[in-house]
Parts: C-alpha cells; sequence; structure tokens
C-alpha cells in the first residue's frame, strides 16, 4: 500500500512539476507578446513650426526611429500668425510638444514659462563646439531652452565687375580695407556716385544696414524696465540721412520688387534709366536663398498686355563676399520643448538630432537630405521637400570638417571660386547675442518709420526721436520711456 501511495504521490508530484512549467511557459509568452506590442506601438511627437524647413529633419529622424511617428503643423509667419496662435494654444495649455522659433521672436518665448529647460543638452552642445552666441540666443536666466541647427553670420556681397570699374580692383582683401567701418563705408559710397554719376548705388536701402547698429550697441534696449538708446542709435540716424540725402542708397525697400531688381541688374528708376546696386548686405542664408535665385535673368509681364518680356541678365560669377564694415547676425531657427509635454524624453531626442547631432548637421550641410533620399523613409513627403547644400551649421567643429567640401561648390562657383563656408567661419566666432532681449523686435520695428522719415527730411532728429518713443509706449505700454 506505501509502495502504490508513494508512487501514486510521485507521478502527482511529477504532474505538478509539469504543470508548473506549463504555467510558467505560458506566462512567459505573455510577457513576450506584451513586450513586443510595446516595442511595436508607434510614439506620436506633435511639432509646429513657421516653416516647411524643419520638416526635413523631422522625416530623417523618423529614418532613425521607425517606430515614433511626427505629427508636423506649419503654420506661415504672414500678419504674426503662427506667433500668435502658438501663444493661445500654450496659454491653453493645448500647445504641440516641439516647437520652432524665428529669430525675430524666440527671445519672447524664450524668456516665458512656456518651454523645458534643456540645459542637460549643454554638454553635448560644448563636445560639438556649438557656436556660443547661439546658445545665449536660446538662454535666459542660466537656463537654456532652445538650441539651433544653424548659425547666421552675416556677410557683404559685392560685384566683382563694379569693384574694378570704381575701384581699381575687385580683390577682396583691398575691397575690405575700403570697407571696414562705416566712416570708410560711407567715403567709398561717395566714390561710387561720383565715378557712376549717380547711376551706381551702394546699397540698395538704408534698411540693408540697420541690423549692423543693431548688432554693435554696447546696452541693451531696456535697462530696468527703462527704454535705452544706445549712440549706435544716434549714428544710424546720421549715416541713414547721408545715405538718403547725398543718393547713395536706390530706396529700393527690402524684399520689394526694386530690391530684388539690383541682383540681376533690372533696376530702373522712375525714367527707365538703368541703375545698379553695388552690393547686399546679407547674412549665410542670404546667398542660396535669396542672392542667387534672383541673379538670373527673368521674364515679366508688360505693361497694359498680356506679353511677357525678359529683363536682367545673368550676374553669377560676378559676386565676392567680405565682412563688411560691422560684425552682426541676422536670422536662424531654433528649437525647443512645450513646458509639461507628456513626450519630454522623446522631445530632447529629436531637438537633440536637429540641433546637436553630428552627422545630422553635416547632412542638413552638404546637401544629403534630398528629395530621394526623404521619400525611401516616408513616400507620401511629395516632390518638393529636400534640403540644398549650402546652409552653415551652429557646430564649428562641423563647419571645421566640412568647410573645404564647398570649395568647388555652387555658392563657391557664384562668387568666382570664393568659399563663402570659410568666409563665414571666420565671422561667426565674432558674433555675440548677448544684449538681445524679448522685446528687441517690437521697438525695432517702432524705429523704422521715424528713421526713414529723418532720412528723408520729413521730420527733425527731435521730431523722429518723439514718434520713435510714442511707438514704443504704444507697443510697450508697461516699458517705461523718457
Amino acid at each position: 500500500m506505501k509502495k502504490i501511495i508513494s508512487f501514486v504521490l510521485s507521478i502527482l508530484l511529477i504532474v505538478g512539476l509539469f504543470s508548473g512549467c506549463g504555467k510558467s511557459e505560458t506566462s512567459n509568452n505573455n510577457t513576450n507578446t506584451n513586450t513586443n506590442q510595446t516595442q511595436n506601438e508607434q510614439k506620436v511627437l506633435k511639432v509646429w513650426s513657421f516653416t516647411d524647413e524643419v520638416k526635413t529633419m523631422t522625416v530623417a529622424f523618423q529614418g532613425k526611429n521607425p517606430n515614433v511617428k511626427i505629427e508636423y503643423t506649419m503654420i506661415p509667419m504672414t500678419n504674426g500668425e503662427y506667433q500668435t496662435k502658438l501663444k493661445s494654444a500654450l496659454q491653453a495649455g493645448e500647445g504641440p510638444d516641439v516647437v520652432t522659433l524665428e529669430a525675430s521672436f524666440v527671445r519672447e518665448f524664450i524668456e516665458s514659462d512656456y518651454l523645458e529647460d534643456l540645459s542637460d543638452l549643454l554638454p553635448v552642445a560644448k563636445d560639438l563646439k556649438t557656436y556660443q552666441f547661439t546658445i545665449d540666443m536660446g538662454t535666459y536666466e542660466g537656463v537654456t531652452k532652445a538650441f539651433s541647427y544653424q548659425a547666421t553670420p552675416g556677410a557683404y556681397f559685392y560685384r566683382r565687375s563694379l569693384a574694378k570699374k570704381y575701384f581699381g580692383t575687385d580683390d577682396p582683401e583691398k575691397i575690405q580695407e575700403l570697407v571696414s567701418d562705416m566712416k570708410k563705408f560711407e567715403q567709398a559710397a561717395k566714390v561710387i556716385k561720383e565715378k557712376s554719376k549717380g547711376n551706381t548705388y551702394m546699397v540698395a536701402s538704408v534698411g540693408d544696414f540697420t541690423n549692423l547698429f543693431f548688432a554693435n550697441r554696447e546696452k541693451p534696449w531696456v535697462v530696468d524696465d527703462n527704454l535705452v538708446i544706445d549712440p549706435k542709435v544716434d549714428e544710424l540716424f546720421e549715416i541713414a540721412k547721408s545715405f538718403r540725402q547725398n543718393g547713395y542708397e536706390a530706396q529700393a525697400n527690402q524684399w520689394q520688387e526694386g530690391w530684388f531688381a539690383g541682383m540681376n541688374d533690372s533696376l530702373v528708376d522712375a525714367k527707365g534709366n538703368p541703375k545698379q546696386i553695388f552690393s547686399y548686405i546679407l547674412p549665410t542664408w542670404g546667398l542660396p536663398y535669396v542672392l542667387m535665385p534672383n541673379s538670373a535673368p527673368k521674364e515679366v509681364k508688360v505693361e497694359g498686355s498680356d506679353k511677357t518680356k525678359t529683363v536682367g541678365k545673368n550676374t553669377a560669377g560676378d559676386w565676392a563676399c567680405i565682412k563688411g564694415p560691422m560684425p552682426y547676425q541676422w536670422g536662424g531657427t531654433w528649437i525647443a520643448a512645450v513646458k509639461g509635454t507628456k513626450n519630454l524624453d522623446l522631445a530632447k531626442e529629436f531637438i537633440k538630432f536637429a540641433t546637436l547631432d553630428e552627422e545630422n548637421l553635416k547632412n542638413w550641410a552638404l546637401g544629403v537630405y534630398t528629395n530621394e533620399y526623404l521619400k525611401k523613409i516616408d513616400p507620401t513627403i511629395g516632390d518638393k521637400l529636400a534640403q540644398g547644400a549650402g546652409d552653415f551649421v551652429s557646430s564649428q567643429k562641423v563647419v571645421e570638417e566640412i568647410a573645404s567640401q564647398f570649395d568647388n561648390a555652387e555658392t563657391s562657383k557664384f562668387l568666382s571660386g570664393q568659399n563663402s563656408y570659410k568666409s563665414f567661419a571666420e565671422a561667426a566666432p565674432n558674433i555675440s547675442l548677448k544684449l538681445i532681449q524679448g522685446t528687441d523686435d517690437a521697438i525695432q520695428r517702432a524705429l523704422n518709420d521715424p528713421l526713414s522719415n529723418y532720412a528723408s527730411g520729413k521730420a527733425t532728429k527731435e521730431q523722429a526721436m518723439k514718434q520713435f518713443k510714442d511707438a514704443v509706449k504704444n507697443a510697450l505700454p508697461d516699458l517705461n520711456v523718457q
């Protein structure tokens, strides 16, 4: 009997063991299934931007992270639409995970409480030798809230043929000597006017050089809630008046037809007489996105007719690039994470990829992200999304590694063999944005009309300054304006 009982117990024990193993195996299978489901589940990141430019980055990021889906919303900046919608969404707590911010309004958001602290990414920025001025722009009270993938130091582009005609040389070093400060710049403008008999202007508009004066102030616009007018602003008023009164500028407002016309020699005065522009003051992006596309002949409608005619000529190869009178910076895009986002880790990963990833920055600068490349990642992007070569990136380390690759680039051919990337690399370390404040854009916009009125002789200096201060009060009622 004992043997029978022992045998039965042994059988039960063995069955129990197999039963236990079976349960464990089932449990493990369930665990593996759940793990696979978690791993295969797509993470969604919402990105808002004012341009499709960063969309290229999102596609490239998804190529590296196939489990991530990025919902990209592009809202134009026309009449401040992007800023208005973004503020409303953030105030309502309904914003995206990641936002892009343009140079003209980035500080307004950096100085607010809308954005997450990204200071833990600073060691990565240090390793990449990220230009300090791009970090300063995204930092407020010691907290870094945004990073940029590009740096936008300014340059001075001039026509080689006109330089030879009026100065006897087109050599960049010699022309730089002639325009190395604003007094010399003004004197060079006088020479051009006299030798051309008024048919060639130094610049298209006094608006072309306002950024130079803003960038070289010693004091910020606002100190202890008081408006501060730096001596550089007074200098700007006098230089602007000199250029307008003496006919050194074409009075062709920036971004208007006449301003572009000077790039392909299609500029004419009110009587139809041909005029020329000696130089343009533009930053890094101004070369591939402004100067180059507008330097060729173009078709325009004949007034009072459905017919078209060709105006202008191809000026490619007739340009050179130098530092100009003063260092400055213009434009740029910063990327930040919205405070309170539930996807902070993923948001940081994207920002790190877009702005602080060496491989990505090289790909961005060298034109690797072609439409064909991006379509392999996402076939639904259409036929236009792409990033051409030439954008100047925010990492000095990357710039130093790739600068020589632009020796024979299209940008260099446009500049008669001059490598603009190397020129920008020399200018970038001299840029400082430590004076930048969130109120700068509103204040500097308020200066436009008073400056123009004074330059044109429509207002005295006192009247122009009053107009400026009144406009500032209207735009920023909480600011103390004396």
